[in-house]
């Protein structure tokens, strides 16, 4: 059964729970432009190719998409610029070396608007998996699933 997509939410990274096993999550604010606000209100975003980065003691959304606004003009944003995540610095002190060990990586899984109008993205510490570990997901969902129409039946 397909989840429901809350109101409030812009686009999802779908594949991020096939591609990483999710260590932990968290939220932070976007520094984004006016042009990139309005192209999110009418969900023309995707978070498939994106990742975070810390530099130079920010943390940073690479790779993420939102498309240029229709009723934009000459200022419009760039599609595909880097855009500053907004992390308290004690947070970005904690991720700092769980990013450095190896394997380990920062995934956007969400952006949403909270109540208050302001954009959001969730983030989470991940780990790859590799092709086994996909598999065994793959086949512990089938079987979920073959259980759930036997039962369904009776």
């Amino acid at each position: 059964m397909a989840r429901k997509q809350d109101d409030n939410t812009v686009c999802r990274n779908r594949r991020a729970g096939f591609r990483y096993e999710l260590l932990e999550t968290f939220e932070c604010g976007a520094s984004l432009l006016g042009t990139e606000v309005k192209s999110l209100r009418d969900r023309q975003a995707s978070l498939e190719e994106a990742y975070a980065r810390i530099e130079g003691g920010e943390l940073w959304l690479v790779g993420c998409h939102i498309a240029p606004y229709r009723h934009g003009n000459t200022q419009n944003h760039e599609p595909l610029r880097r855009r500053r995540l907004l992390v308290r610095a004690a947070e970005l002190r904690r991720l700092r070396p769980k990013v450095e060990q190896r394997g380990l990586t920062l995934v956007p899984l969400l952006i949403r608007f909270n109540k208050r109008g302001l954009a959001k993205v969730t983030v989470a510490l991940a780990r790859g998996k590799n092709v086994r570990d996909k598999r065994q997901d793959m086949k512990a969902r089938d079987d979920r699933r073959d259980m759930d129409r036997e039962t369904k039946g009776r």
